[in-house]
């Protein structure tokens, strides 16, 4: 064989084995029907959410499915079905990714030139490049930065899940309490305007006083009505949040042992709270991340000002004769240094130091905002337990008078009225003091109430790719 054909057959044979290696296009289709039957059957019961419930807690459940959800199993249901969670594990997945990309080394080349029509004319040539003034290391550097930053986007976003399951799961134990006092103001309203019936039947009153009594029945019948809608929508609102169809939740109980008892403001220093938020918010520390990269971007710019380098053996047949070469090449920097690419890559370093900088002024001011909020919200709870204790001192004392047949039975109705009043107040206030706590936690993204969830973390297991049950 003479050398023209072996050095074809080697690079024949160079070109299979390393297409041996290469990936095949696999399809995955998406079929609308199919997702929308997978959503449409999601649950609190299956196998695939309790080994993802056992991973993330080390232990197994003492019972499954479990006999009540709290905030810390609701909210890993809701990082297991959440879409928005998958979306951030994709993108983190292809962040990953681009670091395989950045450190790719570049190919090498080869050139082959057989002569036309003669044959004995052949021309082979093999280039290696190579990377000069450590760009490879910057180019992994930036994209490892990259990589982080998605990382602590994807936390982020479990927070968001979880932010958004507590406020929904709030609402829905409100609306489910509301609904009850007002059930209850509905049975004293309704014994109010039977005893006022009655005076004014004997004429110890006038109309209008009765009239006015079944208004406020009446209203109040209303505002049940009301309330069982509000409870319907709180429900598929906690069930959206979670990432379930509101049909998964029927027969679920919740539980929340402290909901009535938030801590106390000034078990939580101001400072401590300012002081994590910094620390411990992911979008800072993921702007810092992106800082990070933004400064390797910049080094790698500065260093193609220096151009890389192609080198290679050569072979020529010609005529018989075989010779021999040693090729060099390089882009001469002639008319640029890469003068353009270096100062975008200043500013987007600039850029990327002014976002952090925002990032940890405005965490501080909604530390400091949140923290006033819930101390303010806090205080109005315990003004408003106090005067529901006053009605149920003053609901005893009208009982008594009523039972030494002191007094008749109006007015211990008008005081079990005024406690119900009471007890809606209260209720209320200790929305707003849960809502307000929320915010405080959101300010620090970490959880402030005993029993809740660790700290989320990048490296969490919550936070990783998973196969769901529904996908098999």
């Amino acid at each position: 064989m003479n050398p023209t054909k072996r050095l074809l057959v080697i690079s024949l044979v160079l070109a299979a084995v390393n297409g041996c290696a290469m990936q095949r296009y696999r399809r995955a289709p998406i079929s609308p029907s199919e997702t929308a039957s997978r959503l449409e059957s999601r649950n609190l019961q299956g196998a695939g959410l309790r080994v993802f419930w056992e991973k993330n807690l080390g232990h197994p459940p003492s019972s499954w499915p479990l006999k009540s959800w709290d905030l810390g199993s609701l909210t890993l249901a809701a990082f297991y079905f959440s879409p928005e969670m998958d979306i951030a594990r994709a993108q983190a997945s292809a962040a990953n990714a681009a670091v395989i990309t950045a450190g790719a080394r570049p190919n090498p080349t080869l050139s082959l030139k057989p002569g036309i029509p003669s044959p004995y004319l052949f021309d082979l040539s093999f280039a290696m490049p190579i990377q000069t003034a450590g760009k490879r290391g910057y180019q992994i550097l930036e994209a490892k930065s990259l990589s982080e930053a998605a990382r602590f986007s994807l936390a982020s976003t479990a927070w968001k899940v979880r932010s958004s399951v507590r406020a929904a799961l709030v609402n829905y134990l409100v609306a489910i309490r509301s609904a009850d006092q007002l059930r209850s103001q509905e049975s004293v309203l309704s014994d109010r305007v039977q005893l006022l019936q009655k005076r004014l039947d004997v004429g110890e009153i006038s109309r209008p006083e009765v009239d006015l009594a079944r208004i406020d029945l009446a209203n109040t019948r209303l505002a049940v009505l009301s309330a069982a809608t509000q409870i319907s929508r709180d429900r598929s609102l906690l069930a959206a949040a979670i990432g379930i169809p509101v049909s998964a939740l029927n027969g679920v109980e919740f539980s929340w042992p402290s909901f009535d008892s938030p801590p106390n403001p000034d078990s939580l220093s101001r400072q401590q709270i300012q002081r994590e938020a910094v620390l411990n918010r992911l979008d800072v520390r993921g702007a810092l991340a992106t800082y990070a990269a933004a400064e390797a971007s910049l080094q790698l710019e500065i260093a193609r000002q220096y151009p890389d380098i192609q080198i290679g053996p050569g072979y020529t047949y010609e005529e018989g004769n075989s010779f021999f070469t040693l090729g060099l090449s390089t882009t001469l920097p002639i008319f640029n240094r890469n003068q353009g690419p270096i100062a975008q890559a200043e500013a987007r370093r600039k850029e990327a130091a002014a976002k952090f900088l925002a990032a940890q002024a405005r965490v501080i001011a909604e530390s400091e905002t949140a923290s006033a909020l819930y101390s303010g919200a806090w205080k109005e709870l315990t003004e408003a337990e106090r005067v529901l204790e006053l009605y149920g001192s003053k609901v005893q004392l009208a009982e008594n008078t009523f039972k030494a047949g002191e007094s008749g039975p109006l007015p211990v109705n008008s005081e079990l009225l005024g406690s119900a009043l009471a007890a809606s107040a209260k209720l209320a206030a200790l929305s707003r003091a849960q809502a307000a706590l929320g915010s405080l936690e959101d300010a620090i993204e970490r959880p402030l109430e005993p029993g809740d969830i660790l700290p989320l973390s990048p490296d969490s297991p919550a936070l990783k790719n998973h196969a769901k049950e529904e996908k098999r």
